[in-house]
């Protein structure tokens, strides 16, 4: 399979930069990546050397931006992956039932990578007789006959070791003996006596790292007779409890439906019913199993992992206000991220989904695996959601995935940007903006149009704790109108958002000089290709010479305030993401004297020009950067009070590409500067 690609960098006003752009200890964006879909629910996953393999209820896959239906190729519960690619492998199992409804409810990998055991409700594999759980070999992706265990219900959890394979789940017998939802057999499919007998369903079961013992998670309020409910830690090698958990440790209305264990800890996934439930998540030490801390979020959590020392969840979190973070929600958040070593504060990492369509139980995620595969790690998450709301609400369904970096999206735009005055300055403020992976923002305030910032701070900021962030100009004249316009840009100022809408204020008392900005009011490239094509509606605008691109630009020009004149013109552009955006050449920018319209202007119809230039810019050597071209006063001062036209034109090959008015607050500005004569 090939590698993953990468899409270019999000827009920034400073050249093209790399970097995870992420807020520590944070190490996995939440750009989510393209991924090939189910049409039905994935309960389980589990990987090998860069295979991610998902089982579930479903009977088709289907690639990303597929509807429902279109494109789909047969996976009957099961399907494996690249890590790397979002893309099927040639692995192909059908998990099948004589009557109602087959299902894969857990997935094991042997500590060798050899062998794949799955659990859950159906009779063959690909034609193969089994009961509730099967071993697969990986390398042939065929069924091991040797492994053939009669269980009398649904196996829920699986957990492998060298030499014995722990099941979890609804039944009562194995091979005809009784095993109360808990049992464990040899790894070649021979049962043995190890019996942790549970009163009700299991359906978590995970070995630390020693091996010396077994946790164990579910429904169920005892365990070999104790009272322990929904956890328990029991004996690797018999069974024995090592550790209940009696007087209401986990409140009787909440089970367990999901454990993760590491060098790190014990990490168990809640889901409550009715008042006063725990739907949040518990870490326990190895050295005693007693609890480390308990996140009392409310949202059932379905299952977590650990990636770089962070705890990452899926869930329907709706209110964290008992953890000080945030209240309810009118909308779920599937997705959190904490430190293993403290629940608080919530890490900036939020990535969400929906809960998923009707007609199945609505909690979105279900299960997260995380794989390396070309040198990067890769965390996967599967559930019954059909879209990712993070990302536009785009459409996906049942899988999605993620990835070290780079990060590639930028902040949201700074809004509600505000200006008022002081006595002496000038007070500008805006509510700090959120990005997905990022709490720690950069703003930088750009006034009159200016290329460069006249302030930078940082702050930091989740969705639901925005700070307002301010500057106080002082360097400001009387009479004098300003302009401010905000951005704000990740860690390693990676990924830059584009310019807020400007916002003006005028100071007190008689005017010296005064700038104004304005942006384009129509904008549009031609193509010598192309001779018959409008561009007027694209998101860019192009300048070359040879195979020739012209752009073309108008501008509505104020009148000059009473008593002054224009003293200074520069026209400001950014050059888009474009990996070949940037360019060796020179750019001129000429007048413009034949008519032309942003909606029907093309090569073929393209209007005349005026002689000379009016400015020009020596090359643009970076992308995603903005540049300031200086104009002739004495060229541009007779269009004020009426329409400036002009046109950017190139002499060489090496083609530029800018930001057009379309794409925002990145588009050509003309900036002008009026005094007293």
């Amino acid at each position: 399979m090939a590698a993953a690609t990468w899409g270019g960098p999000a827009l920034t006003e400073r050249g093209a930069h790399k970097a995870e752009a992420l807020t520590p200890p944070v190490a996995m964006t939440a750009d989510d990546l393209s991924t090939w879909q189910t049409n039905g629910v994935v309960w389980a996953m589990a990987q090998s050397e860069g295979v991610v393999f998902a089982g579930g209820t479903f009977s088709a896959i289907r690639p990303p931006g597929s509807a429902p239906g279109d494109d789909e190729r047969q996976a009957v519960n099961f399907a494996a992956f690249n890590a790397a690619t979002g893309e099927p492998t040639d692995c192909r199992l059908n998990f099948t039932v004589g009557s109602g409804s087959a299902s894969v409810r857990a997935l094991a990998v042997s500590p060798d990578g050899d062998t794949l055991y799955a659990g859950g409700n159906f009779a063959a594999v690909n034609g193969t007789s089994v009961s509730r759980v099967a071993a697969i070999d990986i390398e042939s992706c065929t069924v091991k006959p040797g492994f053939s265990l009669s269980v009398s219900s649904t196996v829920h959890a699986l957990a492998v070791t060298g030499d014995t394979v722990y099941m979890g789940g609804d039944f009562t017998s194995v091979e005809g003996q009784d095993r109360g939802r808990f049992a464990a057999v040899t790894t070649g499919g021979d049962l043995k006596p190890w019996e942790a007998d549970a009163d009700l369903t299991g359906r978590a079961v995970e070995v630390t790292p020693d091996g010396q013992n077994v946790v164990l998670g579910g429904d169920f309020d005892r365990v070999r007779g104790a009272d322990s409910h929904a956890l328990a830690v029991v004996d690797a090698s018999s069974g024995a409890i090592k550790r209940s958990y009696p007087r209401y440790f986990v409140p009787r209305g909440s089970v367990i439906k999901g454990i993760y264990v590491d060098g790190t800890g014990i990490y168990t996934a809640h889901e409550g019913t009715g008042g006063g439930v725990f739907d949040g998540r518990l870490a326990l030490n190895l050295s005693d199993f007693g609890q480390r801390w308990r996140d009392t979020c409310l949202g059932a959590t379905q299952d977590l992992t650990v990636y770089k020392s962070v705890l990452y969840s899926s869930s329907h979190a709706h209110n964290c206000r008992s953890m000080g973070q945030f209240g309810e929600l009118n909308e779920r958040q599937h997705l959190l991220a904490e430190s293993v070593s403290n629940p608080t504060p919530l890490l900036a990492w939020f990535p969400d989904t929906d809960d998923g369509p009707s007609g199945v139980e609505q909690v979105g995620p279900r299960v997260m695996a995380v794989s390396s595969r070309g040198g990067a790690d890769y965390m996967w998450v599967g559930g019954a959601f059909s879209r990712i709301q993070s990302s536009g609400n785009k459409a996906q369904q049942g899988l999605m995935r993620f990835t070290t970096g780079p990060d590639t999206r930028a902040p949201t735009v700074p809004e509600s940007v505000t200006a008022s005055n002081l006595t002496n300055s000038v007070r500008v403020s805006w509510p700090a903006s959120t990005d997905l992976d990022d709490s720690k923002l950069t703003y930088r305030v750009y006034r009159n149009g200016s290329s460069e910032p006249v302030y930078t701070t940082t702050a930091n900021s989740v969705f639901w704790s925005r700070p307002t962030v301010s500057f106080t100009d002082t360097d400001v004249r009387a009479g004098t109108t300003y302009s401010y316009r905000v951005t704000a840009s990740d860690a390693d100022d990676a990924n830059t958002s584009a310019r807020s809408e400007a916002v003006s204020v005028t100071r007190p008392g008689t005017p010296t000089e005064t700038t104004v900005e304005r942006a384009a009011s129509a904008d549009a490239y031609v193509n010598g290709a192309a001779t018959g094509s409008n561009y007027g509606t694209h998101q860019q605008l192009a300048v070359r010479g040879s195979s020739a691109y012209l752009s073309y630009l108008r501008f509505s020009v104020p009148s000059a305030p009473s008593g002054m004149v224009l003293k200074a013109a520069k026209l400001t552009v950014t050059t888009s993401s474009d990996p070949n955006a940037a360019t060796a050449d020179t750019v001129n920018v000429v007048p413009v004297t034949g008519d032309w319209s942003e909606s029907a202007v093309t090569f073929a119809n393209r209007p005349a020009l005026g002689s000379g230039t009016l400015g020009s810019l020596s090359g643009a050597s970076d992308g995603n950067t903005g540049y300031d071209i200086p104009l002739s006063t004495s060229g541009v001062g007779g269009s004020v009070g009426s329409t400036l036209d002009v046109a950017l034109t190139s002499p060489g090959t090496d083609s530029l590409w800018l930001w057009a008015r379309e794409n925002g607050g990145t588009g050509p500005r003309l900036i002008l500067t009026f005094g007293k004569p």
